[in-house]
């Protein structure tokens, strides 16, 4: 007996497969062992957070691998318990641009004169620099801190989001099927939530990437103008604020939280990107 050739010729094929999933596993990989490595990073800190262990701006040697900061804190302590507040306010404030631009796009595609209104109103919002609008808000808000930034980032970010949202959504709009579906009686609502926003999957996953790398570079504004989180809170935006006088003494306490927002940033890009599926990579091309 003969081993099928079906066998031999799906070969080539499951290698295909396997070289993508090693790839997309590569391409995910770094995002999820940053944002689990800041996740833990408190209970994995060497030293107290505010205990001076070193003389301030020491090199690094002893017990600070990476030297002290401005007050003689251990910068490799600060830097593992300054990333969570930082990735888990990027990530609300992605989610929460990401669902209403999806919503608002959707709905400004399917009734154009709602589309108008927000096309326009998004046009005036892009005007606003991105720090200008971050101490208007944050610091007009009562009591500011966390809430203040998260609210800053979310109206910063949404005028963009919506105008891609709605550029990707016209075509889904104007096609046959949603106009039976309209003709059938379909409210809008489901018109939005089962038509249209289904075929935006590739759409939404790589604007979801994006808009995150907006959100730290929005909350890290915010950290380092000291309109979010105040010292003595680990912060790494905050970090390189507070150090960058002394960082010709020591270089770490300011490289190392800036590698660290970097890195973060650049890898859930990456990683948003890579989960695109291929049928729609085209259609995401653009943003």
């Amino acid at each position: 007996m003969t081993a099928p050739r079906t066998s031999a010729a799906g070969q080539p094929a499951r290698r295909r497969v396997h070289r993508g999933r090693r790839g997309l596993l590569l391409r995910v990989l770094p995002a999820l062992v940053l944002v689990a490595l800041a996740v833990v990073g408190p209970w994995l800190a060497p030293h107290a957070l505010d205990a001076p262990v070193t003389a301030p701006y020491a090199g690094p040697g002893g017990g600070a691998p990476l030297g002290g900061d401005q007050l003689g804190r251990d910068v490799l302590t600060r830097l593992l318990a300054g990333g969570r507040e930082l990735i888990l306010t990027s990530l609300l404030v992605t989610a929460l641009v990401t669902a209403v631009a999806a919503l608002l796009g959707a709905v400004g595609a399917l009734r154009p004169a709602v589309g108008r209104i927000v096309e326009r109103s998004a046009d005036v919002l892009m005007l606003l620099p991105a720090v200008l609008g971050i101490l208007l808000i944050a610091l007009s808000w009562p009591g500011g801190g966390r809430l203040a930034v998260i609210a800053a980032a979310v109206v910063l970010g949404i005028p963009y989001a919506v105008r891609l949202v709605a550029g990707a959504a016209a075509p889904v709009a104007a096609s046959g099927y949603i106009e039976a579906a309209a003709v059938g009686g379909e409210r809008l609502w489901h018109l939005v939530v089962r038509e249209i926003l289904p075929n935006l999957r590739a759409t939404l996953l790589a604007l979801f990437g994006l808009r995150f790398v907006a959100a730290v570079y929005v909350v890290s504004t915010a950290g380092f103008l000291q309109v979010g989180p105040q010292s003595p809170a680990a912060d790494w935006s905050l970090m390189i604020r507070e150090n960058a006088g002394g960082i010709v003494l020591n270089p770490w306490a300011v490289l190392a939280p800036s590698i660290a927002i970097g890195l973060l940033a650049m890898s859930v890009n990456l990683a948003a990107s890579a989960l695109v599926p291929q049928a729609g990579r085209k259609a995401v091309s653009a943003l």
